[in-house]
């Protein structure tokens, strides 16, 4: 714990350096990448989310970020996490991001210290790369890219990979075991990209001796779903 946190308090010192002062207008606003029905075979269906909502200027923002997915059958999250983040810019098109993350796996609650980058990469693709350092670290990185069929018909593929450092039974994952999420969503703007209903199909895999957890539980370790939702930005 206290060599996380030392980890944790180092980065947040290097990220101010030289960080101006609020000084400019602050804004603010709320971003909903996925709010979703996912539709598996059986009883696996799940409601799942995804969303940021941010404050701050151009030099520095306070980020609050969530993920769920809700296995409606079982009544249960089988994921469910916060972020607190903070940014600030590195390059005119990335931000340097330190923070915590709140995680409830199985088990008891989690604490995790974040390090990572986000940004757009060349040719405008979205990109997301954290390193969760704590007793059982972790890395996670995303690639989402938004595609112009028409001004309003946006096709969005998407691409993230869990990977855990270590064997850790509370989360179900074994040490180098990779959990990967592919995505293809088909959106239509209703309101310039304040509202965009979306339909698509999202699958999901596991890897080495994650995915030997999963078989040992009784469980597959892939899973494809149809997915209806929604866009939201205001």
């Amino acid at each position: 714990m206290r060599k996380y946190l030392a980890t944790l308090g180092l980065g947040i010192s290097l990220l101010f350096q030289g960080t101006p002062a609020f000084g400019e207008q602050v804004f603010w606003g709320v971003q909903v990448e996925q709010f979703e029905y996912r539709l598996g075979e059986g009883s696996g269906n799940a409601l799942a989310w995804d969303f940021d909502a941010l404050v701050g200027n151009d030099d520095l923002k306070f980020v609050w970020r969530s993920e769920a997915e809700y296995a409606t059958h079982e009544e249960v999250f089988e994921a469910l996490e916060n972020q607190a983040r903070l940014q600030v810019p590195i390059s005119t098109f990335f931000d340097a991001v330190v923070g915590v993350r709140v995680e409830t796996p199985r088990g008891q609650d989690r604490l995790d210290g974040v390090v990572g980058v986000h940004g757009l990469a060349e040719q405008w693709f979205e990109v997301d790369a954290d390193l969760f350092v704590s007793e059982n670290p972790s890395a996670r990185f995303e690639v989402e890219y938004e595609g112009l069929i028409t001004n309003y018909l946006i096709l969005t593929p998407s691409i993230e990979m869990n990977l855990p450092f270590n064997d850790d039974p509370d989360r179900e994952v074994g040490a180098f075991g990779p959990q990967l999420e592919l995505g293809l969503r088909l959106s239509y703007d209703i309101a310039d990209r304040l509202l965009s209903p979306y339909v698509g199909v999202h699958y999901e895999r596991l890897f080495g001796d994650t995915a030997d957890i999963a078989k040992a539980d009784g469980k597959d370790d892939d899973a494809v779903f149809g997915v209806v939702g929604l866009k939201m930005m205001f």
